[in-house]
């Protein structure tokens, strides 16, 4: 694996792990797409560091478990605002 994925699997999964971040938010912030964050944090990272690997794990575990919540807050504050809009 060249360096620089290394590096960049490296960064992801830190920052992942930092702010509990999801595959998406991650993917903003790093300017790639969400299926190379997949990847590195998912493949890539397995053979570079388990025990990081592991605890970017946990974190995407959780968000996934939590993501129909964030679904129904980001609907709410959709419709609110449109309401703002037209009242």
């Amino acid at each position: 694996m060249k360096d620089y994925i290394e590096e960049r699997v490296l960064e992801t999964a830190q920052y992942i792990i930092e702010n509990r971040s999801t595959v998406r938010g991650a993917a903003r912030v790093f300017n790639v797409s969400k299926s190379t964050v997949h990847k590195d944090v998912h493949e890539r990272l397995f053979s570079i560091n388990r025990d990081m690997y592991r605890r970017c794990r946990e974190v995407l575990e959780q968000n996934k478990a939590e993501r129909h919540i964030r679904g129904g807050m980001a609907t709410r504050e959709k419709y609110r605002r449109c309401r703002e809009q037209s009242g």
